[in-house]
């Protein structure tokens, strides 16, 4: 199924002019090398590790190690994806040397493992590997897809943050966008997106922004229940996750169902008050997604009119970037045209 350009913004290789600057880097940050800290172990261990790190002539050690991640013994699996993992975290040059040497199905098996500190250090190693593009397509070839969505459903939290973000990794190849989501990834993205930490939530969302621009994947976020928590998040000025949610929202708000179900988990409210009350790009993004809303709908404009909206977009229109004072302009001359009497009939029951 095609890619649908989301409108409003710039991010990952993708340009939306819209939005301010067409830039949303200050929203969206992309998944770096894991943020889980350095593993507990031993003095010798940690002398291994710190040498293995500075060596400029490591292949001999790598290929060690890749011969030990299918070692019989659990604990030389551990010691030898953990030591890859670092070696792919602190030099970039060495991510492709790894994945070169044959570690990336090996590591993957460990992601598939019933043992849950295995399993993360597994899907981390690969998260790390994937921060070179030319892993990218061995990774997926590899048939990494369904194993990290098994860790995304039942890994440790840090398995399942850098799970997202290794699918998000693989998601900026557009071949696997539709393989990502039909392996079942993006319930289980919403699902952190509504119930993990900060960084779960960031990385959830900023994975469906990039997977949200397949259609498919749009609906299945739908019906997994996104705007639920993409509402929450916009309503809560404090979660630092306003741009993020308000971004994802109007990636999906193309589609009638997502515009339903926006509304029905009220939405329109959250939008206006951060047209009233957001900062420059809040505003922005919130007027657009509004439009969007409107448009095609007489209903949602006269909710969005009773919701007291007018006020606030003349303010915009008035103070606004000029993309914002476009918006804002084309959406108060939508909401003043008059309801028609059959509009008024066939919505006289409806509560707004």
């Amino acid at each position: 199924m095609g890619t649908e350009n989301p409108v409003n913004f710039a991010y990952m290789g993708r340009s939306f002019d819209d939005l301010t600057n067409g830039d949303s880097s200050g929203a969206f940050s992309d998944c770096n090398s894991d943020r889980s800290g350095e593993f507990p172990m031993a003095s010798s261990q940690s002398r291994r590790l710190l040498i293995s790190c500075a060596s400029d002539n490591s292949d001999e050690l790598i290929q060690q190690l890749v011969l030990d991640l299918e070692s019989c013994s659990i604990d030389e699996q551990k010691q030898a994806a953990m030591e890859i993992r670092l070696l792919a975290k602190n030099k970039p040059e060495n991510r492709l040397r790894i994945a070169k040497a044959g570690a990336v199905r090996p590591l993957i098996s460990l992601i598939s493992c019933t043992d849950p500190q295995l399993q993360e250090y597994g899907v981390t190693a690969i998260l790390n590997l994937s921060l070179n593009d030319e892993n990218k397509e061995l990774i997926a070839a590899s048939g990494a897809i369904k194993p990290l969505v098994r860790a995304l459903m039942s890994g440790t939290s840090t398995a399942k943050e850098n799970a997202a973000c290794a699918l998000l990794r693989l998601s900026q190849m557009e071949e696997n966008k539709i393989a990502i989501g039909r392996s079942g990834a993006i319930p289980l993205l919403v699902n952190l997106l509504g119930n993990g930490g900060f960084r779960g939530k960031k990385d959830a969302s900023t994975a469906l922004y990039s997977l949200c621009s397949v259609k498919e994947n749009k609906i299945r976020a739908v019906k997994a229940g996104i705007m639920r928590p993409l509402v929450e998040l916009m309503a809560d000025f404090g979660s630092n996750m306003v741009d993020k949610s308000a971004f994802v929202l109007s990636v999906l708000v193309s589609m009638s169902e997502a515009r339903t179900a926006l509304v029905d988990e009220g939405g329109i409210p959250v939008l206006v008050e951060l047209v009233e009350d957001g900062t420059q790009r809040q505003k922005e993004i919130a007027a657009v997604i509004l439009l969007q809303i409107c448009e095609e709908s007489v209903l949602y404009r006269t909710m969005v009119a009773r919701e007291g909206a007018i006020p606030p977009l003349v303010a915009l229109s008035q103070s606004g970037t000029n993309r914002a004072k476009q918006k804002a302009e084309k959406l108060i001359e939508l909401l003043r045209q008059p309801r028609s009497g059959n509009y008024a009939a066939t919505t006289s029951n409806v509560c707004v």
